[in-house]
């Protein structure tokens, strides 16, 4: 069941919720890479470090790549730490990065050590810090 509320309507009207709809249904057949937690679809992937941003464990980092557009691509750098909080792909503008589904990967626990590494990478305006 699809609910549709005023704000939907107000930002864009039918076709924003329409092509939200096309893009969960597209993403819904993707099925993850055997045991990996989440991945990023670098023909997609535009750089802006939202996923980052948003990682509360320090899953992902930006490194600098000269194919790249802007220089720089997202990297996944400690996958054994990633906790399945699904933040990186809710915030991806592009939809280029994806987070396995709790039932077809086991994710880890949200431990200090990751919440360092993710302040480190705030600090370093989310460039990759090296050491692994």
């Amino acid at each position: 069941m699809i609910l549709v509320n005023k704000l939907n309507f107000m930002k864009g009207g039918w076709h924003f919720l329409n092509f939200k709809l096309r893009c969960q249904k597209k993403m819904s057949i993707l099925k993850a890479p055997e045991n990996t937690s989440v991945w990023v679809d670098e023909t997609k992937c535009k750089a802006c470090a939202m996923c980052v941003s948003v990682c509360p464990a320090g899953v992902l980092s930006m490194h600098y790549d000269v194919t790249s557009t802007l220089g720089a691509m997202v990297k996944v750098d400690y996958p054994e730490s990633c906790i399945g909080c699904g933040e990186c792909e809710l915030h991806c503008p592009d939809f280029a990065i994806y987070v396995a589904e709790k039932s077809e990967h086991k994710f880890a626990k949200l431990t200090a050590e990751a919440k360092e590494r993710q302040a480190k990478l705030k600090e370093n305006n989310y460039m990759y810090l090296g050491g692994k």
